[in-house]
């Protein structure tokens, strides 16, 4: 019993310094952005997908083929590269108007905190300069899941492309869970990989509670606050009914106005039946038509060369040298954190 009293002191007296490491290197990373807001942030980079899948294509020939071929092959390329440049120089303005379809791809790969979000915005706000209703963006998903306020604005920077009409589709390979099916149902159209991992349509709080550990081994904690809910549970207090309650209160509140965003952008779904908090993989959540087609990202992408000039858009943010090590920290602690609470409660945070 005295070395669980101890090991549960020094756990308690780790997770305090853990925190106060995390507000310190929050500050300096907050000071960091505030200095980088003043200058450029970072820069928009365009590749070609069909020029990419073309060069793949070409270096598989050069392989394969005997050289007599794959040089009659390239004349080939080159005649019909020349004879298609002719006639859009040729039709002027008509070629503009009657260009080929754009499909812009877009990548999102989110964390707890939905830190992605940065760059997503910026590079819709780029595609939104030139997309219009005959073009189509894709984004690549994949997120289990973090925090409402990150996802619920990720999830609204996806919306802004549904609300300039332009056609929106999101592929999830491996997993679009909790924020990331609260960012996917705003899709006009949803695919998903086989076994990828959908749904946990439902809300969680969880935190480790040491005020008997602390109150056993006589150390104080004092929290002074105004307003009758400024706060209700947080580690180092008493845990009461009114507090728990009032949590219980906020999570059914927050389940519900989950709910009613996958029903209202997703209307075809039985919200009740699939609200659980219960994920499916791809083909379980077709059935259950949280997805439309079960298919992968580079299947679709593949296809939409065929038809479509297809770009894929990334924003890459420039950091400063000190915020990188920084966030490098901040990640490996948060990890740490997560890691510690997940053992404690033997269950997966989503």
């Amino acid at each position: 019993m005295e070395f669980l009293s101890e090991y549960g002191l020094f756990l308690a007296k780790s997770i305090t310094v853990v925190l106060v490491v995390i507000v310190i290197l929050n500050l300096l990373v907050a000071a960091s952005k505030s200095t980088r807001r003043q200058q450029h942030r970072g820069s928009i980079s365009v590749i070609n997908l069909n020029k990419e899948l073309d060069s793949q294509k070409r270096e598989l020939q050069r392989e394969l083929l005997d050289k007599p071929l794959f040089k009659k092959l390239l004349k080939q390329e080159k005649k019909r590269d020349k004879d298609k440049e002719k006639k859009r120089q040729g039709a002027g303005e008509k070629a503009s108007e009657d260009r080929r379809r754009r499909v812009y791809v877009l990548n999102f790969d989110g964390d707890m905190a939905a830190n992605g979000v940065e760059s997503l915005r910026e590079e819709i706000t780029t595609v939104l300069t030139m997309a219009d209703k005959s073009d189509e963006v894709v984004v690549r998903l994949e997120s289990p899941g973090g925090m409402v306020h990150g996802y619920g604005l990720a999830a609204s920077q996806l919306l802004r492309v549904r609300q300039k009409q332009i056609p929106l589709v999101v592929c999830v390979d491996k997993v679009a869970a909790s924020g990331g099916y609260m960012m996917a149902c705003v899709a006009e159209k949803i695919l998903a990989a086989p076994f990828a991992v959908l749904g946990s349509i439902g809300v969680l709080m969880q935190m480790p509670n040491i005020h008997r550990l602390l109150k056993k081994n006589d150390v104080d904690f004092e929290m002074i606050t105004a307003g009758e809910y400024k706060r209700t549970l947080t580690p180092f207090t008493e845990i009461t009914e009114k507090g728990r309650d009032k949590v219980q209160q906020d999570i059914q509140e927050m389940h519900e106005l989950f709910k009613d965003w996958v029903k209202r952008h997703r209307p075809v779904v039985d919200i009740e039946k699939v609200a659980t908090g219960e994920t499916w993989v791809g083909v379980q959540a077709y059935e259950r038509q949280l997805v439309d087609q079960v298919m992968t990202s580079d299947d679709y992408i593949v296809q939409a060369c065929e038809t479509s000039d297809v770009y894929e858009v990334v924003y890459e943010i420039k950091q400063p040298l000190g915020e990188k090590i920084g966030g490098v920290l901040q990640r490996v602690l948060d990890k740490s954190v997560m890691t510690w609470w997940q053992r404690l409660s033997n269950r997966h945070i989503t």
